[in-house]
């Protein structure tokens, strides 16, 4: 009785595990079929590559700091903080890059963007071509620094918005899409 109870159960067992593996080949294969599965997997690898770029590129690791893109009514910032205000060693690193950066854009040069985010961000070609009318100030924070962006020509702040609104959706920060103080 034990033998065949023991034989029963070692039968339902392959089996469930046969069921199991099927339904997950065809799960896998309907979720490959899937164009809302295939658009998840493709911002999930693109995400990771703007992670990995941005680490190279800037010198510290996107999960020790905290990126803000600010929108404001002339202009914007970009804003990186330590995530522990005592570590020193990205705290530095977070001035220096920010430091370089606010030169780098007033003399149109946006390669790191374009480096981190394997493309050309919406708004730095006009950014470019309008850099005379557009100010790039390097600012320390508590905790880290900032690039204030500022202009009074229309067509460059529509550019920075642009730009910036890009950074927010490519990395994910949630801050605001519209200039703070407007609806």
């Amino acid at each position: 009785m034990k033998t065949l109870v023991l034989i029963i159960l070692t039968a339902l067992f392959f089996g469930l595990a046969i069921s199991t593996s099927a339904q997950n080949a065809n799960h896998d294969q309907g979720m490959a079929d899937c164009p809302m599965h295939a658009q998840h997997t493709a911002q999930d690898s693109h995400h990771a590559v703007v992670e990995k770029h941005g680490d190279e590129a800037m010198g510290f690791a996107h999960d020790k700091t905290t990126h803000h893109f600010r929108m404001l009514p002339d202009g914007g910032a970009i804003e990186v903080t330590a995530n522990d205000p005592n570590d020193k060693r990205n705290l530095q690193a977070i001035r220096s890059h920010l430091s370089q950066i606010a030169v780098a854009f007033a003399k149109g040069d946006f390669s790191t963007p374009v480096f981190v985010h394997d493309g050309v961000p919406p708004g730095t070609t006009t950014m470019k071509l309008l850099r005379t009318q557009i100010r790039y100030a390097y600012e320390e924070i508590p905790s880290g620094g900032r690039v204030r962006i500022q202009s009074s020509n229309e067509v460059a702040l529509a550019a920075i918005a642009d730009f910036l609104r890009f950074q927010i959706t490519d990395h994910g920060t949630g801050d605001r899409l519209t200039a703070e103080g407007t609806r």
